[in-house]
């Protein structure tokens, strides 16, 4: 199929179409790539979509929160795309990809469209070329894309240089469990929601969330954020409760950063940070693709494992027969 063609059936939001195109850029291959370039070049930037980046750790229910978060907003009249991250085996690189059937609901809702992605072991919890996959959605006419991420801590923080909105998700816990949630994603968070406010949980919940509202407190105020953000809230996936009030929040938030110019401001410094990113990439190919380059680094790397050199006199040698000096 031609790329205009693709492209054409995309922006239709054939459904089929976007799935092709998503595993296009997904894709390494070199023609692929090529091919994944001219697509996104022929749909533009015309339609933009609320990119809402949600992460915590396994377990805390992102899956079901999703699930009735995109509920709601399909019952708003809302289109939703979910880009869901799973965790690739570092052993085998494969992935469950299960997250359909976690959202069985929201899967058969003819509003939603669900995509697993592998992580392929990308440091950051975010498949490396997820940012074209929800650029691929916003061509598609989505209304809200929601990129939910490998929940394993710190490194989560990528998925600020993509989204709009950070949101992160934690479960009811005491004080030891604060401690555990590091600085710098608690730094990156616009909202933090404590699920599982339901049940005998939910007085634990409330003192948990009031805990983080409390830690959100002593956290450098940031340019970005009106009075009162960023903020801590408590919801219920399984009771579907506060559920609408987050997604207030999330609006209100939205539309204070347009008004102020810090959205625009924002996506523009992200689009420089994945440029940068993919002239890394490309640097980095291009020395993977090199055979007496290769050599020379296993060579060397087997020098470091046994000690006869420091890694940074290696790493100096392979970068000056590189830049031959």
């Amino acid at each position: 199929m031609e790329m205009s063609e693709l492209a054409e059936r995309v922006a239709r939001a054939d459904r089929r179409a976007l799935a092709r195109a998503i595993t296009l850029v997904e894709s390494g291959r070199a023609d692929h790539r090529a091919a994944a370039t001219a697509l996104l070049e022929a749909l533009g930037t015309r339609r933009q979509a609320l990119r809402i980046g949600l992460s915590g750790t396994p377990g805390v229910g992102k899956s079901s929160f999703i699930e009735a978060f995109g509920t709601m907003l399909t019952g708003q009249g809302l289109r939703v795309a979910v880009l869901a991250v799973d965790p690739s085996s570092a052993r085998s690189g494969g992935s469950i990809l299960g997250d359909k059937t976690r959202m069985e609901r929201l899967a058969r809702d003819p509003m939603a469209f669900i995509r697993p992605s592998p992580s392929q072991t990308h440091l950051g919890g975010v498949a490396r070329h997820t940012r074209e996959a929800v650029a691929l959605c916003e061509a598609a006419g989505f209304d809200v894309v929601l990129v939910e991420t490998v929940g394993v801590g710190q490194s989560e923080t990528l998925v600020a240089e993509m989204t709009d909105i950070f949101v992160l998700l934690l479960a009811p816990a005491g004080g030891d469990e604060l401690q555990g949630v590091k600085r710098g994603i608690m730094e990156m968070a616009d909202l933090i929601l404590v699920n599982k406010a339901d049940g005998e949980l939910k007085s634990t919940a409330m003192r948990t969330c009031a805990d983080y509202a409390g830690a959100l407190r002593l956290l450098r105020k940031r340019p970005q954020d009106p009075a009162g953000f960023p903020k801590a809230m408590c919801v219920s996936a399984v009771e579907a409760t506060g559920i609408e009030t987050a997604w207030a929040e999330i609006g209100s938030l939205a539309d204070w950063r347009r008004e102020s110019g810090h959205f625009a401001a924002r996506r523009a410094e992200q689009a420089r940070h994945w440029f940068e990113e993919e002239v890394r990439q490309g640097l980095l190919a291009r020395l993977n693709a090199d055979p007496a380059i290769r050599a020379r680094v296993e060579a060397l790397g087997t020098a470091v494992a046994e000690g006869r050199t420091a890694p940074g006199k290696a790493a100096a040698e392979v970068l000056a027969e590189i830049n031959g000096t």
